[in-house]
C-alpha cells in the first residue's frame, strides 16, 4: 500500500525512469499497443443544481451552455451507431443531474442502456448519485461502467464542491460495486490543487476494493463563466507524470487520457500512451467542450501503430449480467 510520500516520490523521479517503470507495469498487466476508444455523449445538457467548479453545466455560473431535456431513445441510438462506426467500443451517456431520480427520465435511460447494449457496446453512464437499487435496475438492463470520478483528494473537495460531500462520491461508488457494474472513477488537474492532493486522490483510488476497472486522468479545460476560469492550462509533463504514477499505483486498470487532449500536440499524446494511457475519448464533443474527432484519433492511431480494444475483454462482472452481453 502506497503512501503520499511513497507515490510522491514515484512521481518526482526523473522523467524517462517514471515512464520506464509505467511502461513495464503497463506491459505486465495489458496488450501493448492496444487501446480502448470511448465516445461520450451528452444525453441532458446543463441546468444542474450542483455546484462543481469546474463545471460549465453548473445552472448558478453564465458559461453559454444551452439547457437542454433528456434525449429521446432513437437520437441515442443513432449517436451510439455512428460511435461504433467511427470505432468506439465503449459509449458513456452523460446527464447533468445531481442525482438519479425515479421517475420516467430514469426509465427512458434504462431503455437507452438496453439499446446500447444491444449493439454489442460497452455501456457506461453517469448521472450523479445513485441509490442501491438504482444502481441494480441499471445493472440489469446491461450497464457495463458507471462513472464517478473523486475530482480531487478529501481534503481538497470542500475547495471544489459545496453541494455534496466527498463521502457522497464514495457511497455512490459503493452502491455501483455491490450492483455488480465495473467502476469508472478518476479526477481532473489543473484546478490549484497539490502534489499532495493529487497523491492522495490516487490512494482513495488504489485503496477501492476491487481496484476501479477504469480510471480517467483530466486535464481542467478552463471555461469562462466558472470559478476556475483564470487556472493556467496544465502542463503536459503533468499529465504524463500523473498518468504514469496512476499506471503505477493502479496497474490492472484502463487508464484514459480525458479532457484536455484537443491542446496536446502528438508528441505530449504519444508520451501519455508510453506512460501507461490506455483509453481516450473520441467523437467531436466531451459533454460540452470540443475534443479531437473519430478520423483525427484514426490518423493518430495508423501513426503510433496503435490498435482499438475490442468490447468486453476479460468482463469481470457477475455471471448472472453476462447473459445480457450480445
Amino acid at each position: 500500500m502506497h503512501s503520499i510520500q511513497s507515490l510522491s516520490d514515484i512521481y518526482n523521479q526523473p522523467l524517462f525512469d517514471l515512464i520506464n517503470q509505467a511502461q513495464q507495469v503497463h506491459r505486465a498487466n495489458h496488450t501493448p499497443n492496444e487501446v480502448q476508444v470511448s465516445s461520450l455523449i451528452s444525453i441532458k445538457t446543463g441546468g444542474c443544481p450542483e455546484d462543481c467548479s469546474y463545471c460549465p453545466q453548473a445552472a448558478r455560473y453564465n458559461t453559454g451552455v444551452k439547457v437542454h431535456k433528456l434525449m429521446e431513445v432513437e437520437e441515442v441510438m443513432d449517436i451510439a451507431k455512428n460511435a461504433q462506426s467511427g470505432g468506439a467500443s465503449r459509449l458513456c451517456m452523460g446527464a447533468a443531474w445531481r442525482e438519479v431520480r425515479d421517475n420516467r427520465d430514469f426509465d427512458k435511460v434504462l431503455d437507452m442502456v438496453k439499446g446500447v447494449n444491444s449493439l454489442g457496446m460497452e455501456v457506461c453512464a453517469t448521472l450523479g448519485m445513485l441509490t442501491e437499487s438504482q444502481a441494480e435496475k441499471l445493472a440489469e438492463a446491461g450497464l457495463y461502467a458507471y462513472n464517478h470520478n473523486l475530482d480531487t483528494s478529501e481534503k481538497n473537495y470542500e475547495n471544489i464542491i459545496s453541494t455534496r460531500t466527498f463521502d457522497d462520491r464514495l457511497n455512490t461508488l459503493n452502491n455501483v460495486r455491490k450492483a455488480g457494474v465495473t467502476v469508472c472513477s478518476g479526477g481532473i488537474i489543473g484546478m490549484g490543487e497539490s502534489l499532495e492532493d493529487r497523491m492522495s486522490m490516487l490512494i482513495t483510488l488504489s485503496s477501492l476494493n476491487p481496484q476501479p476497472e477504469s480510471v480517467p486522468i483530466n486535464a481542467l479545460v478552463p471555461v469562462e463563466g466558472t470559478p476556475l476560469e483564470e487556472q493556467p492550462m496544465v502542463p503536459i509533463w503533468d499529465m504524463v507524470r500523473m498518468i504514469a504514477t496512476t499506471r503505477i499505483s493502479i496497474p490492472k486498470t484502463v487508464v484514459r487520457l480525458s479532457a484536455g487532449r484537443t491542446r496536446m500536440s502528438l508528441e505530449g499524446q504519444a508520451l501519455c500512451f508510453l506512460a501507461g494511457a490506455n483509453s481516450i475519448f473520441s467523437g467531436e464533443k466531451l459533454l460540452t467542450t470540443a475534443n479531437p474527432d473519430f478520423d483525427a484519433d484514426k490518423e493518430m492511431f495508423n501513426l503510433f501503430g496503435l490498435t482499438p480494444k475490442t468490447p468486453f475483454q476479460n468482463d469481470p462482472r457477475p455471471k448472472k449480467f453476462l447473459e445480457n452481453v450480445v
